[in-house]
């Protein structure tokens, strides 16, 4: 027993002797009476929470541990983890530590990383938020397939939108996937839109096109900065994948397959003329493309606005709250910031 622990006793057992209560002693020395009564038996001189020092009847014996590790870098299990290395043992009959056991060991031995012949999982950054505050800022741009009569041969649907407006500034369909028709077709949008360098972002997935030196050489020149989508993950390029759908699952969509390379541009260029100049958006407060482009829709929504204010004065009783919100929409984001933008989604169509 320690010296300290023996002073305490000491003067706990003399303070009971010149009359005062064995509890009031323990409180003033900031010790319960149960403390002191465990002190006081023989068996516990020491504090066993403080100082016992013993191991576990189940710890592994040295040889145990130097097996796991060895069966753990046998070639028939080294690509395996601890929950599989486990149960095959089992089937050939062998026994020698849990699951858990042969965590802690590998883990202890700095082996429990990736034990996998295929290389690790990469950990790839978003890219970065953009934000478009007006027209010919942020581009977006896929390729998609349209069947053929041959079967496993299609044609390339390659199509250009504006994020804020939501226009198809460019598309054009080809008989194959090319970097070069592509780099073509940016070169024609940039010119007709009459795109000044250095003020456009032009974003898409991480295809063989899209990052094929021949067309990051044309935006280089062009003043286009390239934008890439994380590796299979398209909510990172949304607006095309949207603008994918929306053309596919129109009622005016070949059921079947495009004959040839003409009748697909020629369907092609009646759906853009739709959709540029008649399809009323739904993000962007169902004005169409082509006007919010043009920076039309303020007035066309102030006039809207103005309709549904009479409309209400006329029949009050018929309106129960306020009108339609006929505020033009704002920026629009791409790829925004979790923390800050995910309240204020964009939709894409």
């Amino acid at each position: 027993m320690s010296a300290d622990r023996q002073a305490i006793i000491t003067g706990v057992n003399e303070a009971r002797h010149a009359g005062a209560r064995q509890s009031t002693a323990c409180e003033v020395i900031g010790i319960s009476a149960k403390t002191l009564q465990r002190w006081e038996q023989p068996d516990n001189v020491e504090d066993g929470r403080l100082d016992a020092l013993h191991e576990p009847s189940t710890k592994l014996t040295p040889i145990e541990r130097e097996q796991i590790i060895s069966v753990a870098n046998e070639p028939e299990y080294a690509s395996l983890s601890p929950s599989k290395i486990v149960p095959k043992l089992a089937d050939e009959g062998r026994y020698i530590a849990s699951e858990s056991s042969f965590y802690r060991v590998l883990k202890e031995e700095h082996q429990l990383g990736h034990r996998h012949k295929a290389k690790p999982t990469r950990t790839v950054i978003k890219p970065k938020a953009l934000t478009a505050r007006g027209p010919n800022e942020i581009y977006s741009w896929d390729i998609t397939y349209l069947p053929t009569p041959v079967r496993g041969i299609f044609l390339y649907l390659y199509l250009v939108m504006d994020i804020y407006s939501r226009k198809a500034v460019g598309w054009q369909v080809y008989e194959e996937g090319s970097s070069a028709l592509a780099a073509d077709l940016m070169t024609d949008i940039c010119l007709r839109e009459n795109v000044q360098k250095d003020c456009v972002t032009l974003h898409s997935d991480n295809g063989s096109p899209m990052k094929d030196a021949t067309l990051l050489a044309t935006l280089l020149n062009l003043g286009v900065v390239p934008s890439f989508s994380r590796p299979s993950v398209s909510n990172d390029n949304p607006y095309s994948e949207s603008l994918f759908r929306t053309l596919k699952y129109r009622p005016e969509y070949p059921e079947g397959v495009f004959t040839n390379l003409h009748d697909a541009r020629a369907w092609v260029a009646w759906f853009i003329d739709w959709y540029n100049n008649e399809h009323l958006h739904s993000s962007i407060q169902f004005v169409t493309p082509a006007q919010r482009h043009a920076g039309h829709d303020a007035d066309i929504l102030a006039r809207r606005e103005q309709v549904y204010r009479q409309a209400k004065l006329r029949h009050p009783k018929r309106w129960s709250g306020d009108i339609r919100n006929c505020k033009p929409v704002g920026d629009v984001h791409l790829n925004p910031q979790t923390d800050t933008t995910e309240t204020k989604k964009n939709k894409a169509a």
